[in-house]
């Protein structure tokens, strides 16, 4: 698995593959040369909405044939990119794991509700800072 996150252009704008660069906010990799080079040579806008961003681990999905630059986000830029394309009930709950980060109060509840909830044990690490040996063990109550 490779550590860049995918900037490709969908033939049809409707699929719901990835996420378009806008819904995420800023990020830093889309200001470069580069990405600027690789936009104007494909014909295409930041704006564009056939234009999408996948993490790294969802690299695979991007299809054959499609035009892709490979970036390097930072590791909030990732989450932010992961975030939006987690389904709705699975984005709320890890708001409230991002939130924890600032109140440890009801800790087991919580990654026992996102872990529940079907949010990956990796990922409550992530957004929570949690040894991943503390949300192991949330796992096996």
């Amino acid at each position: 698995m490779t550590d860049d996150a995918y900037l490709f252009l969908l033939d049809d704008a409707s699929a719901p593959l990835g996420v378009a660069p806008a819904a995420v906010g800023d990020l830093a990799s889309l200001e470069t040369p580069a990405v600027r080079a690789w936009l104007d040579a494909q014909g295409s806008t930041l704006t564009s909405p056939h234009l999408r961003l996948l993490p790294p681990e969802e690299a695979a999905a991007v299809p054959e044939g499609a035009e892709r630059l490979p970036l390097r986000l930072s590791d909030e830029e990732l989450s932010r990119v992961r975030h939006r394309m987690a389904p709705e009930p699975l984005a709320r709950v890890e708001e409230d794991l991002l939130a924890y980060r600032d109140c440890a109060d009801g800790r087991d509840t919580l990654i026992g509700r996102a872990l529940a909830a079907g949010v990956a044990p990796h990922r409550v690490v992530e957004l929570t800072g949690v040894d991943p040996a503390t949300v192991t063990a949330a796992a096996g109550r």
